[in-house]
């Protein structure tokens, strides 16, 4: 099959999350299925330098054996800073700089001549193109035979506009109606990719049943569960070459599960860089993300005084809202012998949190499929979580009488359910012998990309028997 995928992101070329992440591993796992596959991407400025001039409107690059990546220009839209937004908010134009993408998407595919039987759309920023190829295309030959997938990847984000931009959109006005891009009186291009996309995808199968309820559809479940028939939940994959403690490029000395005194090596240097007093026998809790109203920060800050009567640490690494990150700034004062907090995204730290820290800490309010809990899990880390989306898919609880499960689930996304939670943990950690169990047991655990490659392709191959 030709799959071309098209994200607003994608891993190492430009990146605010997991969607990165996503584009930048699973076009590189189809292709080693035997798929001829490419990506189609902005070029920001960010990607300046990393792709050679492909013609007047598009630079290029080669990822894997021969997947090309494209990156569209248009200085007045991509050359900024940052990719959504700046402090002050959201860019005003997001609506034309991504119905840009999309229409010049199209554009570039006629322009290469070679027709394709996939485009794999990812999240609101691509959500026009299904609508345009059964729209402004129905008739074109060369898309006869083109079928779109959209995958969602956080509901919560829809790119919503005011109606009175319908014109900008280069589509026909008629496409203003409830049954397509009009969302209360809003344009909404997230629906319309819903509407029209000839498949859908969760990134976990949780997900995929929680945006069809009233309390996580974010107002789209009516519309989801509409075509619950074109819904499928993948779980994302993890790269095992990238995230592997034995081979750890920021990580001196590596460790296996075989190994894990090295890892008690890692905490000893984690606590130093943040001035936590270096002690073995007191269990840190880490914490990598966005600092956001999703990661259950509140929630985490109506439990902190009663977690700072525990025997513990706790070591906060991400960048976010200002209000996130002053808390943890307040925090990490107050409790200066116990708490920790780095406000910023640093690659090499993370690896160090990861290694470091003995439990993770995941109190997500929801969690679409999440990445973190993965890698906490690889890197013998135990994570302590939410039981939603992709992280009720990924983490059992752990049982000490029958000695499985590879974590710890809130009873309840409350203080008491956290406080529950956490005090089960620190029994576990106080029985070294059970809790280095537990860790080789975590280790084991794998969400591999092959297995999800081999799910999108099903859904692929659907799709084209339909054509």
């Amino acid at each position: 099959m030709r799959i071309v995928f098209v994200a607003s992101e994608v891993f190492p070329f430009a990146k605010t999350g997991g969607l990165a992440d996503v584009c930048g591993t699973l076009p590189l796992e189809l292709e080693r299925l035997g798929h001829e596959v490419s990506i189609i991407m902005p070029g920001y400025r960010c990607t300046d330098g990393r792709h050679q001039p492909f013609n007047a409107h598009a630079g290029v690059t080669t990822i894997g054996k021969d997947l090309k990546v494209y990156f569209l220009r248009h200085p007045g839209f991509y050359d900024r800073s940052e990719l959504y937004g700046d402090a002050a908010g959201d860019y005003p134009d997001n609506i034309d700089r991504f119905a840009f993408l999309c229409h010049e998407t199209l554009r570039f595919l006629k322009g290469l001549g070679t027709p394709v039987d996939i485009i794999h759309c990812h999240d609101w920023q691509t959500g026009l193109i299904p609508a345009l190829l059964k729209e402004n295309y129905a008739g074109d030959p060369f898309f006869a035979r083109t079928r779109s997938i959209l995958t969602i990847h956080n509901l919560a984000y829809q790119g919503v506009f005011p109606k009175e931009d319908m014109s900008r959109l280069g589509i026909d006005g008629k496409l203003f109606n409830p049954g397509a891009l009009e969302f209360y009186e809003k344009i909404n291009f997230l629906k319309g990719g819903i509407v029209f996309a000839d498949h859908i995808t969760a990134v976990s199968p949780q997900y995929a049943r929680e945006i069809q309820t009233r309390e996580w559809g974010c107002g789209l479940e009516g519309v989801i569960r509409q075509n619950k028939e074109r819904l499928a939940g993948i779980l994302n994959g993890l790269d095992y070459m990238h995230w592997d403690p034995s081979t750890d490029i920021f990580l001196d000395p590596p460790y296996t599960d075989g190994g894990l005194q090295a890892k008690a090596i890692h905490k000893g240097k984690l606590q130093q860089a943040l001035r936590l007093p270096v002690v073995d026998d007191i269990p840190v809790f880490g914490f990598v993300g966005r600092l956001c109203y999703q990661k259950g920060l509140d929630l985490l800050e109506s439990a902190f005084d009663d977690l700072m009567k525990r025997p513990l640490q706790a070591v906060f690494m991400g960048v976010g809202e200002e209000k996130y990150q002053k808390l943890l700034v307040k925090l990490a004062k107050k409790y200066s012998q116990q708490c920790g907090a780095i406000i910023r995204y640093d690659e090499s730290f993370s690896h160090m949190v990861y290694a470091g820290s003995d439990f993770f800490l995941m109190p997500s309010i929801y969690e679409p499929c999440g990445l973190t809990q993965m890698i906490s899990l690889r890197y013998g880390t135990i994570p302590l979580v939410t039981a939603v989306g992709g992280l009720a898919d990924t983490v059992t609880d752990f049982s000490r009488e029958e000695a499985r499960g590879n974590g710890f689930i809130m009873s309840a996304h409350s203080v008491e359910g956290l406080l529950e939670a956490v005090d089960r943990a620190l029994g576990v950690f106080s029985r070294q012998e059970l809790f280095n169990g537990l860790r080789i047991h975590a280790m084991a655990c794998r969400w591999t990309w092959e297995s999800s490659a081999r799910h999108y392709i099903e859904c692929y191959e659907k799709c084209l028997r339909s054509a």
